[in-house]
C-alpha cells in the first residue's frame, strides 16, 4: 500500500461526506486506502460513513463504542495504516483534485523530506466565500522557508495546516501521539515525526485543499472562550519543549516559547483583554527572549496596554 489517509471524525454530520467523497474520488496511478474512526458521534456521522462504504472497497471504518477523544482515535488510525505515507484530513475539509498524486510524487522524487504540505485557502462555509491562503498569508511565513527543519517548526508554530499534512510512515509512529496534548494534537504530532526521522518540512505551493471555518471549527471554539485560549497557549507551549529530546538546541525551544506566549498576548491585546494580555506578555519573558522589536515594545510597556495595542496597529 502506498498511502493511508487518516480521517478523525466527531459530530460531524455537516461535512463528513464532502471531505471523505473529496478524498475517494482523487484520481492516484498508486492504491491508496482511505481509514475514517467515529469516535461516538452523536449526530448522524457514523450513519453518513456506513453509507459510503458499500461504494469504496478502500474505506475502512472504525467506529468508537465510546468517546475516547482525538489522541487515542488517531493512534487506533496509525495502528492500523498499511502506507508507505500517511495523509491526514480533518472530516470538516476538502482535498482537492490532484492532491494526494502530487504530495506522493513530491515524496517519491524528494527522499529527505518527512513531512510534505501544501497551501490550502480557508473559506467561510456559510456562504462559500474565500477568505485567506492558510500558508501564504501566515503571518510568519516570511520566515519559514520553502524547505523547512524541525527548528522552524519549533520557532514558529504552526504554518501546516492540518489537513494539508504528509508524513513517512515508520514503525512506531503510533507512539508520536504520546505528547501530553488533549486540544492541540496537531502541532506536537508534527515535531515528533521530524525529529524521528530527521528529515525536512518542505511546502508545496500549490492550492490542494480548503480549510472550512464554521461555528464548530477548532479556530471558532477557540475564540469564544479566554480559558481555551490561554490552555491552546499552554499546549503548544509544552508541545515545544519535545523538542529537547532531538537535540534542538534551548534557545530554539526558549524562542518558540516566548513566542507562543507573545502570540497569545496579541491576541487578548486586540480583543481589549488587558488582564490576559499582561498574563501572557509576563509568560513570554521568561527565558529572557524577545521574539522581535514588536515584543520587546509590549514586554517594556506591558503597564500600559492601550498604547501598546495603537502603536502595534492593533
Amino acid at each position: 500500500m502506498i498511502l493511508s489517509v487518516i480521517v478523525p471524525a466527531y459530530n460531524m454530520a455537516p461535512f463528513v461526506n464532502e471531505c471523505l467523497l473529496s478524498v475517494l474520488a482523487q484520481k492516484t496511478d498508486f492504491p491508496f486506502e482511505v481509514i475514517v474512526c467515529d469516535d461516538c458521534s452523536k449526530d448522524r456521522t457514523r450513519e453518513i460513513i456506513r453509507s459510503l462504504k458499500p461504494r469504496f472497497d478502500n474505506l475502512s471504518v472504525i467506529e468508537n463504542e465510546v468517546n475516547v477523544g482525538l489522541v487515542e482515535v488517531m493512534r487506533r488510525m496509525l495502528q492500523a495504516a498499511k502506507g508507505k505515507y500517511i495523509a491526514y484530513m480533518d472530516a470538516d475539509d476538502v482535498a482537492l483534485p490532484g492532491k494526494l498524486q502530487m504530495q506522493v510524487d513530491y515524496m517519491e522524487q524528494n527522499l529527505g523530506c518527512t513531512i510534505c504540505y501544501h497551501e490550502s485557502e480557508v473559506f467561510d462555509t456559510l456562504t462559500g466565500s474565500f477568505i485567506k491562503y492558510y500558508s501564504r498569508d501566515f503571518y510568519n511565513s516570511s520566515l519559514v522557508p520553502k524547505i523547512a527543519s524541525i527548528e522552524h517548526l519549533v520557532k514558529y508554530t504552526v504554518f501546516l495546516q492540518a489537513s494539508s499534512v504528509m508524513v513517512r510512515n515508520y514503525p512506531g509512529i503510533a507512539g508520536s501521539v504520546d505528547h501530553g496534548n488533549k486540544i492541540i494534537c496537531d502541532y506536537p504530532w508534527h515535531i515528533m515525526n521530524s525529529g524521528k526521522l530527521k528529515g525536512t518540512i518542505d511546502f508545496i505551493d500549490e492550492v490542494l485543499g480548503r480549510y472550512r471555518i464554521h461555528g464548530a471549527s477548532f479556530g471558532a471554539a477557540t475564540q469564544g472562550s479566554p480559558e481555551r485560549r490561554i490552555k491552546v497557549a499552554e499546549e503548544l507551549a509544552s508541545a515545544c519543549t519535545l523538542a529537547d529530546q532531538f537535540g534542538v538546541e534551548k534557545e530554539i525551544v526558549d524562542f518558540g516559547i516566548d513566542h507562543i506566549y507573545f502570540s497569545a498576548a496579541l491576541y487578548f491585546l486586540k480583543r481589549t483583554d488587558y488582564a490576559n494580555f499582561r498574563l501572557m506578555i509576563d509568560k513570554s519573558v521568561t527565558a529572557g527572549v524577545r521574539f522581535d522589536e514588536r515584543h520587546k515594545f509590549a514586554v517594556e510597556n506591558r503597564d500600559s496596554p492601550d498604547i501598546v495595542k495603537r502603536e502595534l496597529g492593533l
